[in-house]
């Protein structure tokens, strides 16, 4: 018996590892360079190497053999001498010399020639994103030889898309399903990072995260921090104004999250972070030292709505820590506040605060599509935190002396 060994990405390998016919589905979203494509040709062109199978390669726009998954299965058919050997690759076609065949169809305007095929044993819908739902109400019931699987990959772009709730947010039974974006790939190019950086620095950030992250494309002109942050690696410096840290409160849902910030030439710098979900209050000091420097030798500050959890910390570890007060407008004052400097500068370690810089956002009208200047109630626990450290600094401001001249 011949062996052969195949690398792919190891976050894959729980996708591929039952054997044919186990899953009914499998499938990873994610963004640009992570290599699921590639990875899901070659296990392709791999299935069918060793067993005759007829293979369907669908999209939902296909109007040529250029916008196939043809040029990526001709790829992973040639990266591997063993697999090159077991097959013809023509300009349209590609066929195994055991019998494998590979057909390539667009939903848009093949469901009919689709429907019509008999004895499917493995569809791949590739670019799934754009798939309308009554393209997989069609498609579905098509697939049905025996051990036969559904095979979808895409970049999320809409949330709540078909494809979203089909298979990201109601994940099928007998499904394997994984995110998977350019750090899970071992393979990713030089000449990708270098495009990913050049990118990152120049793109709004919504549109970055998406392309390269498999993030949901938000709405540019709703993001509230748009344009206002950049992720950098920075040391505090001793003349910078700060620190100050912020500690807002959770538990079942929300995330008990703290931070430390510095405030330096009209830049706002956040270089710690800490935060879980369901932390215990008898845990929060011990979690929050650890992962934050010196926060129990300053004063830190927290939503004053917790009063006795202010109170135990105080004697539990945090001996500084203190309640800020909150009142109508806060939220508002605290979000114009921050985008009141400059820019605010997140350290790379900061991953959760730089996640909600990218996702807080305001409300969109569900029908008019108008942008409402109301703060949705997500993606907002840690700049609460932000807010409550930099509490002082916002009153300061408001109360600031006016400076009169008269002539004598």
């Amino acid at each position: 018996m011949t062996i052969k060994r195949v690398e792919i990405p190891p976050k894959l390998i729980p996708v591929f590892a039952p054997p044919r016919g186990e899953l009914r589905y499998r499938g990873a979203h994610g963004g640009r360079g992570s290599g699921k494509s590639f990875t899901f040709a070659k296990m392709a062109a791999i299935w069918g190497a060793i067993e005759c199978l007829r293979i369907l390669c669908t999209r939902e726009l296909q109007n040529s053999i250029k916008e196939s998954f043809h040029a990526e299965l001709k790829n992973a058919i040639a990266s591997d001498p063993w697999l090159a050997s077991c097959y013809d690759v023509g300009i349209d076609y590609i066929r195994g010399h055991n019998g494998t065949e590979f057909l390539f169809r667009g939903l848009r305007h093949s469901m009919g020639a689709i429907k019509s095929t008999a004895q499917i044993d493995l569809c791949i819908v590739e670019e799934a994103e754009d798939v309308p739902e009554s393209a997989w109400l069609d498609l579905l019931p098509t697939i049905r030889a025996p051990k036969s699987e559904i095979w979808v990959v895409w970049n999320p772009k809409k949330d709540g898309s078909p494809t979203d709730i089909r298979f990201k947010k109601n994940t099928p039974s007998r499904a394997k399903i994984v995110a998977m974006n350019y750090n899970d790939n071992p393979w990713f190019p030089d000449e990708l990072e270098e495009m990913r950086l050049d990118q990152q620095a120049i793109m709004e950030d919504a549109v970055y995260r998406h392309v390269w992250e498999g993030a949901y494309l938000k709405h540019g002109a709703a993001q509230i921090f748009s344009k206002k942050y950049k992720i950098q690696s920075f040391e505090a410096q001793p003349t910078w104004d700060g620190p100050y840290f912020g500690v807002d409160f959770g538990f079942a849902q929300d995330p008990t999250a703290a931070v430390r910030c510095y405030v330096a030439d009209n830049r706002l710098y956040i270089d710690y972070e800490a935060g879980k979900v369901g932390l215990e209050l008898d845990d929060t000091a011990d979690y929050i030292k650890d992962r934050i420097p010196e926060i129990e030798r300053h004063v830190s500050r927290a939503d004053c709505a917790r009063p006795e959890s202010i109170s135990y910390l105080k004697r539990k570890g945090l001996p500084r820590i203190t309640g800020v007060e909150k009142g109508k407008g806060s939220v508002e004052d605290g979000i114009e506040f921050i985008k009141s400097f400059e820019c605010v500068v997140i350290h790379p370690r900061c991953e959760n605060v730089a996640e909600e810089f990218s996702n807080y956002s305001y409300k969109v009208d569900r029908l008019s599509g108008d942008i409402l200047p109301v703060p949705v109630d997500d993606w907002n626990h840690y700049i609460d935190a932000l807010r409550y450290a930099l509490q002082p600094l916002m009153k300061a401001r408001k109360v600031a002396p006016i400076a009169f001249s008269w002539a004598n």
